[in-house]
């Protein structure tokens, strides 16, 4: 058996195990600093986290069913993003940088780190 045929997938794994640790730990700071300090928990359990994005957002808990919809949940997300955005008194328009492939890796930790 061929030893290398592993790696392929325990690289997959590293890269997703990292990416999940960032962007839990963006979303826990967000809410931390919007002043949700008592559920940022709630960033590092998925799905449950939607729900803390929607509640940094101050969008109604029934917005979980739109994302559950196909292209809906596209358009849904992007104002999510937005309204986190203004949470943090950034420009909206923030949130619309995540349809850029790689920019959208960066808008959660700039929103998290920024001042």
């Amino acid at each position: 058996m061929n030893h290398y045929s592993t790696m392929p997938s325990a690289t997959v794994w590293i890269i997703s195990i990292a990416s999940y640790i960032y962007f839990s730990y963006s979303l826990y700071v967000i809410a931390q600093k919007t002043g949700h300090e008592s559920n940022a928990w709630m960033a590092w359990i998925p799905i449950v986290n939607t729900f803390l994005m929607l509640q940094i957002a101050d969008e109604p808990m029934w917005w979980f069913i739109l994302l559950l919809i196909p292209i809906v949940n596209i358009v849904i997300i992007i104002i999510v993003w937005m309204k986190i955005a203004e949470a943090r008194n950034k420009p909206d328009w923030w949130g619309l940088l995540l349809l850029v492939p790689i920019v959208n890796l960066i808008v959660p930790g700039y929103l998290a780190f920024s001042d």
